[in-house]
């Protein structure tokens, strides 16, 4: 039977406080076989009223991921209702859907935002006290139909109602590029209501704001002064509304148990110092100070529309480790990203510390060099009561190894838990093979995403950096995109990108902006405002991201032309193939011409900003970004690629991008693919790429048509491959293919990452080379199925979750069979190859493709290979190869 489910507005099931003017709604198909939707009908309905505000009637297209609304204006702080109806090419219609909902925040009433803070800044060029704010207030003796709190900070916040937290978001109100777009949150604080007195009550610290950031001993990046925003907004069923807002009725304590909290050197929290019942009615608040009005903040507030970093798992330690040195260490068994919980007995008074690090030494003992000035330390003074637990909630540390010190009592796994935070996202995608090594690196690969998309995508979770670094999120970006749900979280990333722009293009190396204004410019980091843009836009079919960041890819492509000559990129600073194997001796950069390297994505940017003008009708662009791309690729031809087909500068990163970004003349690509190949043979089967090189290596042997080469490369276990850190015992990505090295000694300690998830672009391979699952049109719309073996495993199986539904598809090789199986989601087609398979030999489920299978459109040859055109379901295929 036809039917819709899995609705979300604008990603999200159900949102609260979206300022979005035409929201965006995606459904889901639910059917088994065979359907394809030709028509919809979505309506949407203000609050309770029984009559449609907006309906669509029936619409006859395929449309049913993100179509905007177009209905009247939506008003503030309103509850919407909207649900969707589907007709199959067939002319068959579903049942309505079930309702969903959605709820517009405050829409940019700055007028209603009042900031407070406490009355004294305090010495800011040093870690303070993580003040506390309340408010105590009658609510009216009637009905409540609905409660809202809206609420920001400048710094991180934590905020309670009656004395319970008013949800499990941690880290708000996130980090943006704070003087130009400051979020606030929205909740449904109905539950947490009560007759009579109620107290709003928050914690604040430095967090982004304040804190220490960017790779030095620098401080108070974006302000000094901590402040809190609030406004609750209470409607009762008469239809009246109550408002409680910070003013200077609030009361605040500066000098609280948290002595401070900090995510570079961590938190001390001193139990002896608490006052039970602070965030709830009845406590006594005379001592406390009044709250200070700030007049002159300059934060334009936006609603949050990505997901909140939460509270996501709770890991048990693995081990209890006693060091050579005598340290007491427990190994999680996972490096992670959060804090640790523990239950601890003791005399009053005594302070026990908590260090964290994600490896020890070749000798067993723990080791924090590789933090650099980030203490990373958690610092709890007793109270002398009995059992104590206590967690942080104001900072976080990445580690795998935690060091116990002063610990009065006796060391229990029991007692501590390793709670996993980061970004609100849904995984998306699941890999399996014969090998377990590889599916280990698999796992490494989402637990170095789930560590290092904490609000924004960073570089690494655990030293004194931690920054949005615009390289590495280009580099894994379609990896990114792949295992987890990442849209919202990107976009609004890239909204950051291009207010950090300086008016010349140039684009930061990390965002939000926080280093020298000289860090600015590179190529393969600055390509970030096309690459990523151009990643949402196929993985999601978002044509809204292409349009709101166009003018910043423009931006971007002038800044290249005026650091050209004669189309080359051969001006400014560049990074170059950053960590390349083939650098010279006491260089992080590697051997890879930087103007090569250069020019390379300036032909790459511009080729997908002319994608993007096409997509959005921009014909005039289009004329002008085509023949500007001719005009580099001429250049590039010219200078880097001789009359009989080789590249001048012979690296197995110069080929990568050559070949992967097309910039070959055709004739020109088999001896090209087949000089790469030789170049890993010279190194012993080994890449020498670094951060710019390594993402497209594999892709671009497996599009030439050396897809065993890449599979042998790819199943390296000695050093340098990506099974190496695995062999190491790594659970997450390393920043350095020798982090470890083989004798147990380090890299390095200035610059020694062990969860970095560049080097985990190979996911990108993983899935759509090694298991097939590709993409026809945007948005997996249309799907391409092509699995390829390797020789050294005997089965994959992998699936994702696209816009339409769940995508699965694999593989096994047993005895000279080979088998595919493969499920298309409702709403979808796809075209399944599969190699080296004779059409008249191929089986589905037993039965010869000659007969009328259900769900199988067509079936033919091309060359050694067999294509299917299939309709939504499952298949299972089988034949013997003919090679």
């Amino acid at each position: 039977m036809l039917s819709v489910g899995n609705l979300t507005c604008e990603y999200k099931v159900n949102p609260l406080g979206l300022d979005v003017a035409a929201p965006r709604f995606s459904w889901q198909i639910n059917s088994s076989v065979g359907v394809v939707q030709s028509a919809y009908c979505l309506q949407v309905f203000r609050e309770d009223e029984a009559e449609p505000m907006w309906d669509t009637g029936r619409v006859h297209r395929r449309d049913s991921v993100l179509v905007p609304y177009e209905g009247p204006a939506l008003r503030p702080q309103t509850r919407y209702r909207w649900r969707v109806r589907v007709w199959d090419r067939k002319g068959r219609d579903s049942e309505f859907s079930e309702e969903a909902f959605f709820e517009t925040g405050l829409m940019c009433q700055p007028s209603r935002t009042q900031w407070i803070s406490t009355p004294r800044k305090g010495d800011v060029s040093r870690m303070q006290s993580a003040p506390r704010l309340r408010r105590s207030f009658e609510l009216a003796d009637k009905p409540v139909r609905r409660a809202r709190l809206y609420a920001s900070a400048l710094g991180i916040y934590a905020m309670r109602l009656n004395g319970r937290p008013v949800s499990p978001d941690v880290l708000c109100p996130g980090w943006t590029t704070y003087k130009k777009r400051l979020q606030y949150q929205t909740w449904d604080v109905t539950a947490l209501l009560r007759p009579g007195e109620n107290v709003m009550a928050a914690s604040l610290a430095d967090g982004w704001y304040r804190g220490y950031l960017a790779l030095k001993d620098q401080r108070n990046v974006f302000g000094d002064r901590l402040a809190l925003a609030v406004r609750l907004s209470v409607v009762f069923e008469d239809g009246t509304e109550q408002v409680v807002v910070t003013d200077g009725s609030w009361k605040v304590l500066a000098d609280t148990p948290v002595r401070y909290a900090d995510f570079y050197m961590g938190t001390h929290y001193d139990a002896r110092m608490e006052t039970p019942g602070w965030d709830a009615p009845g406590f006594d608040d005379s001592a406390w100070d009044d709250a200070q009005v700030l007049r002159r903040v300059k934060a334009p507030l936006v609603s949050q529309l990505d997901h909140p970093v939460r509270r996501q798992y709770s890991i048990t330690p693995v081990a209890l480790i006693t060091t050579p040195k005598g340290e007491t260490v427990l190994d999680m068994g996972q490096n992670m990203v959060g804090w640790l919980r523990f239950t601890v007995r003791g005399p009053a008074g005594q302070t026990v510390t908590v260090s964290h690090a994600e490896v020890l030494d070749r000798d067993g003992n723990f080791y924090t060099e590789n933090y650099r000035l980030a203490e990373a330390k958690l610092k709890y003074t007793l109270r002398g009561e009995g059992d104590e637990t206590y967690e942080p909630e104001l900072t976080f540390y990445g580690f795998r190894y935690v060091r116990l010190e002063n610990w009065p009592c006796e060391v229990r796994l029991k007692d501590f838990a390793g709670i996993v935070i980061h970004s609100d996202i849904e995984v998306t995608s699941g890999f399996e093979c014969s090998d377990e090594r590889v599916n280990q690196l698999f796992h490494n690969i989402q637990w170095g995403q789930r560590g290092n998309f904490v609000d924004v995508p960073t570089d690494c979770p655990q030293r004194d950096e931690r920054l949005g670094w615009t390289g590495d999120c280009q580099m894994f970006a379609r990896t990114a995109c792949i295992n987890m749900d990442s849209a919202l979280m990107l976009s609004e990333w890239l909204k950051d990108l291009a207010l950090d722009q300086r008016e010349d293009g140039a684009v930061p190396f990390v965002v939000p902006h926080v280093l020298t204004p000289a860090n600015y410019g590179s190529a393969a980091w600055g390509d970030a405002a096309t690459v990523v843009p151009w990643t949402l836009y196929l993985c999601y079919d978002d044509k809204r991201v292409l349009e709101q960041q166009y003018p910043s890819m423009r931006r971007w492509l002038d800044f290249i032309a005026s650091q050209s000559e004669g189309y080359l990129w051969n001006q400014g600073f560049h990074f170059g193939d950053w960590l390349g194997l083939d650098a010279y001796e006491g260089s992080y950069v590697g051997a890879t011409d930087k103007t090569l390297i250069a020019t390379a994505f300036s032909a790459y940017s511009t080729r997908l900003t002319m994608r993007a003008a096409e997509v959005l009708g921009y014909e005039k662009d289009v004329q002008e970004l085509r023949a500007l791309y001719r005009k580099i690729v001429k250049a590039y031809r010219q200078e880097f690629i001789t009359a009989t087909g080789r590249l001048a500068v012979e690296t197995q990163t110069a080929y990568a991008l050559t070949l992967h970004f097309d910039l070959a003349e055709e004739k020109d690509r088999p001896r090209m693919v087949r000089d790469l190949v030789s170049l890993i043979e010279k190194s012993g089967g080994h890449l020498t790429t670094g951060f710019v090189g390594t993402p497209y290596l594999c892709l671009a042997l497996t599009e030439c048509g050396a897809h065993d080469a890449a599979g042998r490369l790819f199943l390296r276990t000695d050093y340098p491959s990506w099974l190496y850190p695995v062999m190491r015992g790594a659970t997450t990505m390393w920043e350095h293919w020798d982090g470890i090295k083989p004798d147990g000694t380090f890299w390095s300690s200035d610059m020694n990452s062990y969860n970095h998830y560049a080097y985990g672009a190979i996911g990108e391979w993983m899935m759509r080379a090694l298991a097939g699952i590709d993409m026809a049109k945007p948005g997996y719309a249309e799907l391409v199925l092509h699995p390829r073996p390797i020789e050294g495993l005997s089965f994959v199986s992998a699936w994702q979750m696209t816009p339409y539904g769940r995508v699965r598809c694999g593989w096994r090789v047993e005895d000279g069979e080979q088998t595919v199986s493969c499920t298309v989601p409702g709403g979808t087609t796809a075209v399944l190859v599969l190699e080296n398979a004779n059409l008249r030999q191929v089986t589905e489920s037993e039965r010869l493709l000659s007969s009328d299978i259900p769900g199988v459109i067509r079936a033919w040859q091309s060359e050694g290979d067999t294509l299917l055109e299939l309709e939504s379901g499952r298949y299972s295929f089988k034949w013997r190869n003919s090679q």
